[in-house]
């Protein structure tokens, strides 16, 4: 959910009691009128059936995703005028990492190539918005502080996997990505590269049945520092986590918007 979407949410929810007593002595004339414009009215009954199936709450549905759509088109009509967003062009130009993602699916991979090494990184749309609820108490609680919080400030779960040509075996990073820092969970090896770089269920449910090596923050400080080093040679670095919270934002933004289309087309059908 993007930062304009939870501010107007948040607006919206404050503005909505305010405005119940007028919605209320407005509703029973706004009724009235429209009964007399409409003759008779047991055919107005029948169109809205077949247009909306059988549902009598399709109508206000329908109404309301056709508010939030229009909404969200015209955001997204104003930055497509603007052009592709900063952040980015400039994470494009400098070439260093590729960005895969499809329609209508949440994971984002950014994949490159380094010597022999094959680096693929996932992450989700999908964590921005499990940590929407969350920001309100956050920003009461830090409302003294003089320092802002960062915008995007919310923490991206991340898994990396490198192979080899000519190597077996795939080395797994889980990590999480936040205030422009990655914070190391776990690195685990697989012998079997497929398995080690599958993402699928049936991989995901194989891999949980293998010792995947010890908590990160377990192992001697000195190894720590030296992974953080091997990480930030490949790419791994505080610019690429500035750049995942952003896009992952981006992202779910683009989705949302989709989501709003299908889920209109269908009530409306």
């Amino acid at each position: 959910m993007s930062a304009v979407r939870a501010l107007r949410q948040l607006t919206g929810s404050s503005m909505r009691l305010a405005c119940v007593s007028v919605a209320a002595r407005a509703a029973p004339v706004v009724a009235r009128s429209a009964w007399c414009a409409a003759a008779p009215a047991s055919r107005a009954f029948s169109m809205t059936a077949r247009r909306f199936g059988s549902g009598t709450s399709d109508v206000a549905v329908s109404q309301k995703l056709q508010e939030e759509l229009q909404y969200e088109q015209e955001v997204a009509a104003q930055e497509a005028e603007e052009g592709e967003p900063t952040f980015l062009k400039d994470f494009k130009e400098a070439g260093n990492w590729n960005i895969v993602e499809s329609s209508g699916k949440e994971e984002v991979t950014l994949t490159r190539q380094f010597g022999n090494e094959t680096i693929t990184l996932t992450f989700s749309a999908s964590d921005v918005q499990s940590m929407e609820s969350e920001e309100p108490a956050m920003e009461e609680e830090g409302a003294e502080e003089e320092e802002a919080p960062s915008p995007h400030s919310y923490p991206i779960r991340v898994s990396m996997s490198t192979t080899k040509q000519g190597a077996p075996g795939t080395l797994s990073v889980d990590m999480v990505c936040q205030d422009g820092h990655f914070v190391v969970d776990n690195i685990a090896y697989y012998r079997d590269t497929k398995l080690g770089a599958d993402l699928t269920a049936e991989a995901d449910w194989a891999r949980r049945a293998l010792y995947i090596g010890p908590q990160f923050d377990s192992l001697d400080i000195g190894l720590q520092e030296e992974f953080e080093k091997y990480l930030q040679e490949r790419g791994v670095n505080e610019a690429l986590a500035l750049f995942i919270p952003e896009y992952a934002e981006y992202k779910e933004q683009k989705e949302y918007l989709s989501w709003l289309t299908d889920v209109k087309n269908f009530v409306d059908a």
